[in-house]
């Protein structure tokens, strides 16, 4: 799995019938920490992430294998929501709170 920041949402009104009803988002590969790095690609969500949420994504046949994207065209699929990330013993990243 990668990991992305979710900078965007993308709307197709005309698309294959495989893929009615799915969310696609704009993610943009991160470090670590969060910081962007790299490209950007459109992946379905399958788990309700939303715009800013670091996300883990899968690619490939991968992204085909949650209930959601099961034998749809798709490549790309967010399968996780980063609550944080710990390395070496350190803290690179941890979600805030929403403030609402």
């Amino acid at each position: 799995m990668l990991l992305a920041r979710v900078i965007g949402t993308v709307v197709a009104t005309r698309k294959e019938v495989e893929l009615e009803g799915l969310k696609f988002l704009l993610l943009q590969g991160t470090e670590v920490d969060g910081v962007a790095k790299g490209g950007f690609v459109v992946a379905v969500d399958a788990v309700g992430a939303g715009v800013g949420d670091l996300v883990l994504y899968a690619t490939g046949s991968s992204a085909r294998q949650t209930v959601v994207t099961k034998d749809r065209p798709v490549d790309a699929t967010v399968m996780a929501i980063v609550d944080l990330v710990e390395e070496q013993g350190a803290l690179r990243y941890e979600k805030r709170a929403d403030p609402s």
